[in-house]
């Protein structure tokens, strides 16, 4: 080697030996940050910031640095203080897409998809064919309902890689938030084919089949998921919500019950599995989780009008008479509702032997609804049960009079023998008239 040569070699690196001697700054930065690599994947997050504020203290403008205390900061869900960091290193590194994407997907962390929305298109523009950019920017514009413009930047991907069944799942989903309903079917069935373990396509499809009245085919979709997949629940419970809307009570109760089993023990599963208990003939089951889904959410109508049912059904009147009066409470508003849950109220109360109380219901239920066999019911209260002649008479008469301005057509058979009930009592009564007062009924 000739000295010429070794000048060549010898002098940079001579160089660079002083360079670093003379600024120990330099060297310990590249160190520090080898080690703050290391740190990061070793997960000692609180190491990692403690290094990088030392290194800020000297370099107060290393961007690289302040993105790594960013990480730390987001490891601990420090959500503040990460976007305080990479917004630091997008600032120093305008032109670095990797920090201004991270205090993007910061800010829709946070919610504040307004301020993250323009630096994706930015990002987009920069570099169209990067996922993780337009993945973000494609939510944002589907809670914004831009379906157009997600579907335009998911066929983009779609076009690349035509097999690719994430993205079919993708534009089918849009399509359907869009309304089009057969775009988005023939989107999720070409998914099905390329992968028929898709759970996201099966739940959609099965979605959009049922909204077309197939539930019979949605049904099968979602059974055929839950041999693929056992575990997820969300399936068991499309599968309960369909089966019970087509009254289809003990195929949603074997569902509702696998879900709750689980761990679900929601008001909604409950309720619905003691209404299905219900209407399988099982009040004692039926109680039993109405009760627990009462417990949970004491403003469901629902809930408290098929406790009452079930507990009337059962004989437990006492129980039945509460829900009943508790039900009225909550629908002061609602007339029709009023009418009939008082009249229910009434044949509750008379099979607990509470006559007195059950006329009052009777009549109460008249204020909201007009029903003239209740005043037939009320007389024979008063006939048979409580041996007042001269108020059975009364109400006799009220439904007789009622009857004949009716245009309904009706037994002249059982109206005489009203009639001659009236007579007889009145002779029982020694034949005193009752003055009627329809205004008051």
């Amino acid at each position: 080697m000739n000295i010429l040569s070794y000048m060549k070699n010898f002098v940079p690196v001579f160089i660079l030996t002083i360079f670093c001697f003379c600024n120990p700054g330099i060297a310990q930065i590249n160190t520090d940050n080898s080690k703050i690599d290391i740190l990061l994947i070793h997960g000692n997050n609180k190491k990692v910031i403690d290094t990088c504020q030392q290194i800020l203290a000297v370099d107060s403008l290393n961007s690289e640095i302040y993105f790594k205390m960013g990480l730390a900061y987001q490891n601990l869900l420090y959500e503040d203080k990460s976007l305080d960091c990479f917004l630091k290193s997008a600032t120093i590194s305008p032109e670095n897409n990797t920090y201004n994407f991270m205090v993007a997907k910061s800010y829709f962390i946070k919610g504040k998809t307004n301020r993250a929305k323009p630096i994706l298109v930015k990002l987009c523009e920069s570099d169209t064919m990067n996922w993780a950019y337009a993945y973000y920017l494609t939510t944002i514009y589907l809670l914004e309902e831009k379906y157009d413009e997600s579907i335009k930047i998911y066929n983009r991907f779609y076009k690349q890689d035509s097999s690719n069944y994430v993205f079919m799942d993708k534009i089918g989903f849009a399509n359907l938030r869009n309304g089009d309903s057969d775009k988005a079917m023939k989107m999720f069935k070409r998914s099905l084919e390329i992968n028929p373990k898709n759970i996201n396509a099966i739940k959609n499809l099965s979605y959009l089949y049922a909204a077309t009245y197939s539930v019979d085919t949605a049904t099968r979709l979602l059974t055929k998921g839950i041999k693929i997949d056992p575990t997820d629940m969300d399936l068991y419970a499309r599968r309960a919500a369909l089966n019970y809307t087509i009254n289809s009570f003990k195929k949603a109760l074997d569902d509702y019950l696998k879900i709750i089993n689980s761990g679900d023990s929601s008001a909604l599963n409950l309720k619905r599995t003691g209404i299905a208990y219900a209407n399988n003939g099982r009040s004692d089951e039926a109680v039993r989780f109405l009760g627990r889904a009462f417990d949970r959410d004491t403003m469901d109508i629902e809930i408290v009008s098929n406790l009452a049912i079930n507990y009337a059904i059962l004989k437990d009147y006492k129980n039945s008479i509460y829900f009943y009066r508790f039900l009225l409470k909550r629908l002061t508003p609602a007339i029709a509702q009023l009418g009939r849950n008082n009249l229910l109220l009434a044949e509750v109360l008379k099979s607990d032997g509470q006559y007195a109380e059950a006329i009052e219901a009777y009549l109460k239920s008249q204020e909201f609804r007009s029903d003239n066999s209740v005043y037939m019911r009320i007389a024979n209260l008063y006939d048979e049960k409580l041996k007042d002649p001269r108020k059975a008479i009364h109400y006799y008469e009220v439904y007789l009079e009622k009857q004949k301005k009716s245009k309904d057509d009706f037994d002249t058979d059982y109206t005489e023998s009203i009639k001659q009930r009236i007579e007889y009592l009145n002779k029982q009564n020694g034949n005193q008239k009752t003055k009627i007062n329809l205004k008051s009924q």
